[in-house]
Parts: structure tokens; sequence; C-alpha cells
């Protein structure tokens, strides 16, 4: 599942794991094309739930762009750290939708804001209840934490094809969905059932090769899924377990 060489970096890289780091706020990987049906979200009710969104943003309304997260993002981001991400991006002065794209579980929501420097484009993803789960304003990066955490999700999900989607073509080959469901049905039979993914925490970042741990927990055991993304943010690398090659 992971290469010798590969791992040997990851391993001393995660002895040299700091405090856990909080995931930044609301940045993700965009969902690639799906192989299975789409959200049960229809394109109309995507648009009028990024309206809001945008409203709510537009108005620097940290406390009404929390109450429009996703549960599963809600419970780990604050009022407060949604004010900050506000605070430091630029003021806008107006907001349209340009493009919805429905996706297997979620939906990819293009729009357009206006501020002092132009028109910048925002990629905003809808879950199923249109409620938010991510959103990237113009050319800003991407934290590999969160495109970790949110492969982890996907397989634990069962989301195969979707969870390869995220990973760099070259690795895609070597690695096909039904050696995702394997190793990872192997990794919760033994492990007591999953719970819940815990947190995604870089180990490594900004070189060649950059780390990600995600810790998840099972009914008998709490583990760390190591994430590894080239300089370009991609996924290169996973190994699930050492014990599970």
């Amino acid at each position: 599942f992971i290469n010798q060489d590969v791992k040997l970096t990851a391993a001393l890289l995660a002895l040299s794991l700091a405090a856990p780091v909080s995931p930044g706020l609301l940045s993700i990987a965009p969902v690639a094309a799906q192989e299975s049906e789409a959200t049960s979200l229809t394109p109309a009710q995507a648009e009028a739930a990024t309206n809001l969104l945008l409203s709510a943003i537009e108005n620097n309304d940290a406390a009404a762009v929390h109450n429009k997260l996703a549960d599963s993002i809600k419970n780990s981001v604050s009022v407060e750290a949604v004010q900050k991400r506000l605070d430091s991006d630029l003021a806008i002065s107006s907001s349209r939708v340009v493009k919805v794209g429905s996706g297997y579980s979620d939906t990819t929501v293009e729009a357009l804001i206006t501020t002092a420097e132009g028109d910048l484009p925002v990629l905003l993803i809808l879950d199923e209840e249109g409620k938010l789960l991510a959103w990237k304003i113009g050319g800003k990066d991407i934290p590999i934490e969160a495109t970790a955490q949110r492969f982890t999700e996907e397989l634990a999900a069962g989301r195969w094809v979707q969870a390869r989607s995220r990973l760099q073509i070259d690795f895609q080959k070597e690695l096909a969905p039904g050696d995702l469901e394997r190793k990872w049905t192997k990794l919760t039979k033994l492990s007591g059932g999953f719970r819940n993914v815990k947190d995604a925490v870089v180990a490594s970042q900004g070189g060649e090769q950059q780390l990600v741990l995600v810790c998840v927990e099972f009914g008998k055991a709490t583990t760390n899924l190591f994430v590894i993304f080239d300089d370009q943010g991609r996924i290169i690398n996973v190994d699930i377990s050492r014990d599970f090659v």
C-alpha cells in the first residue's frame, strides 16, 4: 500500500510531530467527477443556499456563516474561527452564482465575488442539505490536512471511487477501488468497527513530500492514516496501517 522509502520518510517525520495543529477553516479539494448517482440536493436548492451563504460572507456575519455549516464542520469550528477567516478575506461588494454541479454526495457551486481588486472566483461545496462543507476564494491553496480528512471520511463511508479520484493519477493506476475497499474493510473489522474521524494533523509541510496524519477512532483502537502529498498537494501514497500491507 505504501512503498518502503516513503514509509521510512513518513516514520521519521512522525517522530518530529509537534503538538496538534488546528485544521484550516473550510478549505478542501474540489470533488472530481463521479461514477455514482447525483446528490439529492437540486441545483435550485443549491443556488438558493449559496446565495444565503454569499450574503452572510458579504456582510461579514460569522454567526450566520457558522449556522450554515454542515454539522460535521460546525462541531469543530468556532464562530470566532469563522470570523477570523472572514476578516482575512477581501471585502465583498457583490456576488453571483455562475455554475452548479451536482456530485455524488455533495454539490460544487462556482460563483464570482466583486472586491476592490476586481472579480474573484469562489468555489463552495455543499452537503445534501445545502450546508457548507468547504469554500475556496480565488487561487488560495487548499490545506492538505482538509484534503486528507475528506479522503478518509470517504473511505469510512465506502465511497471507494470518490476516494480514489483524489489520488495523483499515477497512484490511481497502482491502486484500484477494490484495493481501498479490501484494506479499509480489513482494518475496520479487526479494529472493532469504525467510529469517527477525529482530526487531521500536518506532520511535515512545504517539501517534496508532505505528510498528514489522520486520527481515526475505532471500537478497539485509535490509529493514524498516513496520507502523503507531493509538493503540489496531490496524494501520492497512503498507508492505512503498517499492519495492512
